[in-house]
């Protein structure tokens, strides 16, 4: 018995590591051929060996999202070895750690705002722009990752928040401009413990997510704090359902525009503090 994604075809967008790498296993899982998109050549080796023999139904190209060569590449790579193209999912993106409009200066601002949006917010659209003709040949769907951040304050900082409401605008004018031929939907992923990294114009390119949880681990702080459903796991293979249900034909044909959060519960929590400024 096959998969939900059963003879498809999938390009990832910045799936060497964190939610982009669980994603593309689980669609292997499901039965899909995959081909991922990163700029470390390591972490694409590293997701071929952890498919195993599912690992003959993956691609990887190295490439920057930030290019629309680098994109119009890997699609074009993508249609040369499975033929078509049925699912994209842009997720290449970075976290600027709760960096505050308070603890920048102007130039800071200015160097990590292009960074910040060059990467999570041009990137899909250069995604999308490279891949759209061939999703309207397959009538084929988009599943871009969202964030907590998406849709909240406090997600992270000014500019990441700032970024990932752009992707949530993004994805609903998406889903207008590609009907009715391509369906376009999001998952809003809360943390989870990852290598995602910071602005390089910040000093933040070699910090982790998945250092942070290690560190507070350590001390035995639970982390993330105070999220209803974190008790028992924030690994990204525990995020990957919904991306296969939106990608799915035969179980979301009638969804388009839609936002489904899988962030662990912060919409009915909330975060830690009213105000983020009593201190200043």
């Amino acid at each position: 018995m096959g998969g939900w994604l059963e003879g498809d075809v999938a390009l990832i967008t910045g799936g060497g590591s964190g939610i982009g790498r669980a994603v593309a296993l689980r669609y292997l899982a499901e039965g899909a051929s995959v081909v991922v998109l990163g700029r470390n050549t390591d972490q694409l080796q590293e997701v071929v060996a952890a498919a195993g023999d599912l690992g003959e139904r993956m691609l990887t190209v190295a490439g920057d999202v930030r290019s629309p060569d680098d994109l119009h590449r890997a699609v074009a790579a993508t249609t040369e070895r499975f033929g078509k193209l049925d699912i994209l999912v842009p997720n290449a993106g970075i976290w600027d750690y709760h960096r505050s409009v308070t603890r920048l200066d102007g130039k800071q601002l200015s160097e990590a705002f292009d960074e910040v949006f060059g990467i999570n917010v041009k990137g899909y659209v250069l995604a999308v722009e490279a891949a759209w003709r061939e999703l309207v040949r397959s009538r084929g769907s988009i599943v871009m990752t969202l964030s907590n951040a998406s849709l909240h304050t406090d997600g992270g900082g000014s500019l990441y928040t700032a970024s990932k409401h752009a992707c949530l605008g993004l994805l609903r004018q998406f889903a207008y401009e590609l009907a009715p031929k391509v369906r376009v939907n999001g998952v809003a992923v809360g943390g989870m413990r990852t290598k995602l990294r910071g602005p390089e114009s910040l000093g933040l390119q070699d910090r982790t997510l998945e250092a942070s949880f290690a560190k507070n681990e350590a001390s035995g702080d639970k982390q993330p704090p105070l999220i209803p459903l974190y008790d028992s796991s924030v690994e990204p293979e525990d995020f990957t359902g919904p991306y296969v249900l939106l990608a799915s034909r035969a179980n979301s044909s009638t969804v388009t525009g839609a936002v489904i959060p899988a962030d662990g519960g912060i919409a009915v929590r909330g975060f830690r503090t009213a105000a983020g400024g009593a201190g200043l």
